[in-house]
This record gives C-alpha cells, structure tokens and sequence, in this order.
C-alpha cells in the first residue's frame, strides 16, 4: 500500500464532527499499527469519540494528528466528499488536507522506518474531536496522563517550506443579553432591546478590531512579517498582517426575541475572537464584560498565544529536513487559527505542526491534497525519525 491508497482509504471512513463518532478509522489505524508491530491502545470516550495512542510512550518524539473532520454536503463537489477518488494525481475528498492525508503520511514514514529494520523512536497519538474542542481526544490524553512531554510533530496541512511554530490565542465567549420587554410601538423610547445591547457589543468589536499589537520580542516580529506574507499569498488577502496582529472577532451564532412587535427581553451571542501576541486574555475579557453590563458572559474556552522557540532543536531538526527534501530554504511561521497544539504547548510540550495538504481547500468544497505532497511529507517524516533514534 502507498500513502495515497492509505488517505483514500481513510477519507471513505466517515469520521464527520459533530457528531465526532471515530471508532471506525480509529479500529482501522490500530489494525495498521498491529501489523508494524506497534504497541497501540484505544482511548474510548462517549458516542464512539475514540484515540490511538502508543501503550507505553517513550517521551523522546511525539507524531500527532486528528482523525475526525468537519461535516460537507456533497452539493457542488466534483467528486463524492467521502469516496476518497484519487485522480489526476489527487486524493479528493473530506479530510484529505485536513487531516487524514498528513495522518497517512506519518504512518507511512513509521512503516517504511520499520520495513529499513530499525526501531521507531516515536510515540502515536491518533485523536477525536480535535474539531470541536479537544474535551474529548487530546485534552483527555493529557488528563489520563497517556503521553510524555517531548518534541512533538503535528502532521496538520501547512504551506511546503514552513511549518507551523506558533498560534494566536482564542477566547470563545456564550453572552446571555436581558432587556426591559415592553409594547414594540414604543421602542426605542420606552424598553430596552436585548437584541440591540448585542448589536452594541459587536460595534464595540468593530471599534476593538482596529487596535494593532507588535510584539516585544523582535524575532516573533520578523515571524509574524513572514507569516502575514504567506497568509497573503495563500488567500490574497491584501491587509494580511491585521489578521495576526489585531483581535479578529466572528460573531458565529446569535438567538434572541420572542415577536416582532415585542421589545426582545433576550439574546444569546455566540462570539468567537483570535488574540494576538501582547494582548493580554484578561484584559480583553474585562473590557468586554464593562461594555455589556446587561450581558452574562461565560467563557467556553479561552487559551493564550503561544509559540515553541525558533531556536530550538525541534524546529531546526525539521527545517533541515524540509530542506533536504525541497532544495530550498524552510521559514517557521506563526499560525492564524488553532489546534491541539495550545492544549500540548500548555502541558510542556514543544511543538510544531508540519503536514501535506491545499490549504485553500481545507473545510471547503472540492477539499483534496496532492500525491506528490503526500509523498515529499513522508520524506520528511522519516527524516525526523532518524534524527531521534540517535
């Protein structure tokens, strides 16, 4: 089997989250593992939100990917979003790029590492739920105590020449906004509107938007300069630098009112915000509950920016074998979104994600990933195995 064959098999294994269900290609990797003479467990969790780890981990060199992936209505894509078709040099398909393809590639490296007659200086951890919030895969590994603090390479899709060494903070706020109900011919002189105290806080976003953070540090500066560049080449953004240095805020769900001719005595707001380096959590959560006093916020999940030092062994070891492979020079980056790798950098871990995939496609229609992407990150991979069997 080759690792196109291997995404393509994972991709018709469907894993979509919600409802996050892993137990099929969570049975169909440890069956994989068995046959390289891996020790590997199941984490099991509620509805069938399974992990794959290794059963005594030996801390020196962690591979980590999730195996779960977001929902897609088959509408408008070439090819059926989980038949995992390979054509024209392609594997198509829901989680191809995010991230069943970069999944494959680590488990090919681990088999061709093996099939050389050599013991694999890694541990596996193979996870649910990283779509969501993590509660239920990586966060639950760390709590069970089921991996060692060590260098750790996440296999999510990032550009050929520069993996992932950092991501800015997220706070995810539920808001809870009360108003004075009354007769909705005298709105807005008498009664109080919750539905417009929330429109008020998402102006209030607006106005928060406009603020710039630089970091202190001068070398996480020339970072997030490149890595504006890349996000601006990827999706020909022309403000791109506002995106890791400013607060981006999505007001991604909002519910209130109970009739049209009611002042709305409440309204939920669900918010969601990525933070900058320099931008202190606490203030910002401060501010916003100040400027909605007729809100309950609750804080679903909130995590600070962080970063694993460009300096350090694992960064430099993966530069140097992206290199070998590519034959050009490999810049670390800082990353816009997140992943599982707030929860690990949290819990001593030093991490940096690299991965095959279209970044353009991820969570889109017509998702795939590229066989000679897929092919060139097993090259890689195996080129970190052998820097850690020393």
């Amino acid at each position: 089997m080759d690792v196109a064959t291997l995404c393509s098999e994972m991709v018709r294994i469907r894993s979509e989250n919600p409802p996050g269900n892993t137990e099929e290609v969570i049975r169909y990797l440890q069956d994989f593992t068995e046959q390289l003479d891996l020790n590997t467990r199941i984490v099991r969790s509620r509805g069938g939100r399974h992990s794959l780890v290794t059963s005594k981990p030996d801390g020196r060199l962690l591979l980590c990917g999730h195996v779960d992936v977001v929902p897609a209505l088959p509408d408008r894509w070439r090819h059926d979003p989980f038949a995992g078709e390979i054509d024209g040099g392609i594997v198509w398909g829901r989680g191809a790029t995010d991230m069943k393809g970069g999944c494959a590639a680590l488990l090919m490296a681990c088999k061709e590492y093996i099939d050389s007659g050599r013991e694999l200086p890694a541990d596996l951890a193979f996870v649910c739920d990283e779509e969501t919030s993590g509660t239920y895969g990586i966060r639950r590994l760390l709590d069970r105590k089921c991996l060692v603090p060590c260098d750790t390479v996440i296999a999510e899709p990032t550009p050929a020449l520069s993996p992932n060494i950092g991501q800015k903070g997220l706070l995810r706020l539920c808001c809870t906004f009360h108003g004075e109900p009354g007769h909705g011919s005298l709105y807005p002189v008498k009664g109080v509107s919750a539905v417009m105290e929330a429109f008020s806080l998402m102006e209030f976003m607006r106005s928060l938007h406009e603020r710039e953070y630089d970091p202190e540090d001068p070398a996480l500066a020339r970072i997030i300069a490149w890595s504006s560049e890349i996000l601006g080449e990827l999706f020909g953004l022309d403000d791109s630098r506002a995106v890791l240095t400013r607060v981006m805020f999505n007001p991604g769900k909002i519910s209130g009112g109970e009739k049209a001719n009611i002042v709305a005595q409440q309204c939920s707001l669900e918010l969601d915000l990525r933070v900058p380096w320099g931008c202190s959590l606490a203030d910002l959560l401060h501010e916003i509950r100040n400027h909605a006093p007729r809100a309950d916020v609750a804080v679903t999940n909130m995590s600070e920016p962080s970063i694993t030092p460009p300096g350090s062994h694992l960064v430099t070891r993966l530069l140097e074998e992206i290199e070998k492979v590519h034959l050009r020079p490999a810049r670390p980056i800082v990353q816009w979104a997140a992943s599982d790798a707030r929860y690990l950098r949290k819990a001593g871990f030093s991490v940096v994600e690299y991965g095959p995939g279209e970044i353009r496609t991820l969570h889109a229609i017509d998702e795939h990933v590229t066989i000679a992407s897929l092919e060139n990150a097993v090259r890689v991979y195996r080129g970190m195995l052998g820097r850690y069997s020393i």
